[in-house]
């Protein structure tokens, strides 16, 4: 099974550790829009800070941003799983779980991002602030950039089991599963239950908990019809959408 998960815009600090080794992150593949997108970013940053800030959409408040993109190349790394926080990380809990879960992480998620395209929790990377949603000026849109980087390397990354994306749309733009790939992709939609409306906060809070269910419980499903089954037996209210592959997980309390 593979996860698809967003970044979260807020991220802890780098920290100590070794910096940054690009040929070490998964999917090599990628490596060339990687290096393309990092050139560019720092580059920017380290030349313009009030333009960087303009680019990158960025408030007064987090003008400090700026300067972190500028240093990317020597702070220190951490594994994604610790550099990710905010409600959908926070759910999940990454550090929390036993060694068998943890496993089952490093090989099941797969977290989206605007710089690196995607990595793994267990990857090393340092903090960082650049959006799918930003158009750098020389390779503009970087969801469009993203896809044509992605379109021959996620399909092999998917395997041949389950993909369950709970990507936000910025992120889903980068890559869109086709042909078998998608009879087999599952996306949740999470709503509260007696308004049966999408609310931010829950809905983020809740696909993290699936996330952690399904990794404690070791459930494979291969595919949407036996997820569907896997997420009753642990307790969740789930619906079949209109769409294949397309479920709805119904919560009476936002949390």
């Amino acid at each position: 099974m593979l996860v698809l998960l967003p970044p979260s815009e807020g991220k802890a600090a780098s920290g100590h550790g070794a910096p940054l080794k690009p040929e070490s992150l998964v999917l090599p593949g990628l490596a060339a829009a990687r290096a393309a997108v990092l050139d560019e970013l720092v580059e920017l940053c380290v030349a313009d800070e009030e333009r960087a800030r303009e680019v990158l959409g960025l408030s007064e408040g987090l003008r400090g941003e700026v300067a972190k993109n500028a240093e990317l190349r020597t702070a220190g790394a951490r594994p994604a799983g610790e550099i990710y926080t905010g409600v959908l990380y926070d759910a999940l809990g990454l550090a929390t779980l036993d060694a068998a879960a943890r496993e089952r992480a490093g090989s099941w998620l797969l977290v989206f991002s605007g710089l690196w395209g995607a990595v793994r929790v267990t990857d090393r990377i340092p903090s960082y602030r650049c959006s799918m949603g930003v158009k750098l000026p020389g390779l503009g849109a970087l969801g469009a950039h993203w896809r044509g980087a992605m379109a021959p390397v996620l399909p092999e990354a998917a395997g041949d089991g389950l993909v369950l994306d709970l990507r936000s749309s910025a992120y889903a733009s980068a890559w869109k599963p086709k042909g078998e790939v998608a009879a087999r992709t599952a996306t949740v939609r999470v709503l509260h239950a007696p308004t049966r409306k999408v609310v931010s906060h829950f809905n983020k809070a809740t696909k993290g908990r699936i996330v952690r269910s399904l990794l404690e419980a070791g459930a494979a499903p291969g595919t949407p019809e036996e997820l569907v089954t896997a997420l009753r037996d642990l307790g969740y209210v789930v619906e079949t959408g209109a769409k294949a592959g397309a479920l709805d997980v119904l919560v009476d309390e936002i949390h």
